[in-house]
């Protein structure tokens, strides 16, 4: 088995199709072909399903995936320890990512990354299921570093890194009765609809816990998948929302009003617990970027 064979079989099973396998790899797109067959020949097992318009992994091809990526990445690390310094890091970084990360000014950050590791190749990637589907993502394999709005417990086995925190505000239409309170407490939004994003995002997470903290089960009734929106749904009449302060963007009709909650949300980034040598570069990069302070395992 090459290792070649396995980056192919990667490259694949990643952008699930062989055209765009070969341009990733710089490879034509019959040596892709044929390295796969040969990988499958040599493990006797069919790794896709092939059609015409279609390609999906099988049974088998899934459960070599984390595996071929665990070999890869052993060998990144090989090449990284006997690189004559460090900057030579090599490799391909999974990053997972949701929106509404514009305040961090990520577009540049990861820039500076590139520029100090050039062997380092960087693909972002996000999950429908937010920081929870992300956290699962490190988990299987899918992603080898992911930003996440969760606290460490909610991660449990993986190896977690907070960046930054931030309180909640409440956004409430413009003529609502609080509107121009010093601040609210979860329980004075008991009987409001709430406009919230879908189950697994972090904010929502942590928002619903402070609510719970306070005996208060407001109505979820309206869900927005970007955390930017919700301001401009909140205006335009769909009941009230409660967003981490750095993410809120202001919006004609709503105002911010902070939350008197203990709960804090959290920006951190999560890896498993051994990270090949160009994932912790890149986490060591974001830590030095937008500062951190690491937790525990």
């Amino acid at each position: 088995m090459e290792t070649r064979q396995l980056e192919y079989f990667v490259a694949v099973a990643e952008e699930l199709s062989f055209t765009r396998a070969a341009a990733r790899v710089f490879a034509v797109q019959s040596s892709v072909s044929a390295g796969v067959r040969a990988l499958e020949a040599e493990l006797g097992a069919r790794l896709f399903e092939r059609t015409k318009r279609s390609v999906a992994l099988t049974s088998q091809g899934e459960a070599l995936l984390p595996r071929a990526r665990a070999v890869l990445d052993a060998v990144d690390e090989a090449h990284a320890a006997v690189a004559p310094g460090p900057h030579l890091v090599r490799g391909t970084v999974r990053l997972g990512v949701f929106t509404n990360l514009g305040y961090l000014g990520l577009p540049r950050v990861l820039a500076a990354f590139r520029e100090r590791h050039p062997g380092v190749e960087l693909r972002l990637t996000p999950s429908p299921a937010g920081s929870t589907g992300l956290g699962e993502d490190v988990r299987r394999g899918v992603v080898d570093v992911a930003f996440t709005g969760l606290d460490p417990q909610d991660h449990p086995g993986l190896r977690y890194t907070r960046l930054t925190s931030a309180t909640f505000v409440a956004v409430l239409p413009a003529g609502h009765p609080l509107a121009g309170a010093a601040s609210v407490a979860p329980g004075d939004l008991a009987d409001e609809h709430v406009v919230t994003t879908p189950r697994g995002f972090g904010n929502r997470v942590v928002a619903e816990r402070a609510f719970a903290h306070a005996g208060v089960a407001p109505r979820a009734d309206t869900e927005v998948a970007d955390v930017g929106d919700l301001p401009a749904f909140v205006a335009a009449g769909f009941g009230v929302a409660v967003v981490p302060a750095d993410m809120y963007e202001p919006a004609d009709g709503a105002v911010a009003v902070p939350l008197d909650a203990p709960e804090a949300w959290s920006l951190g980034l999560v890896t498993r617990p051994h990270p090949s040598a160009a994932a912790a570069a890149l986490v060591a990069g974001l830590v030095h970027a937008l500062g951190s302070r690491p937790t525990p395992d």
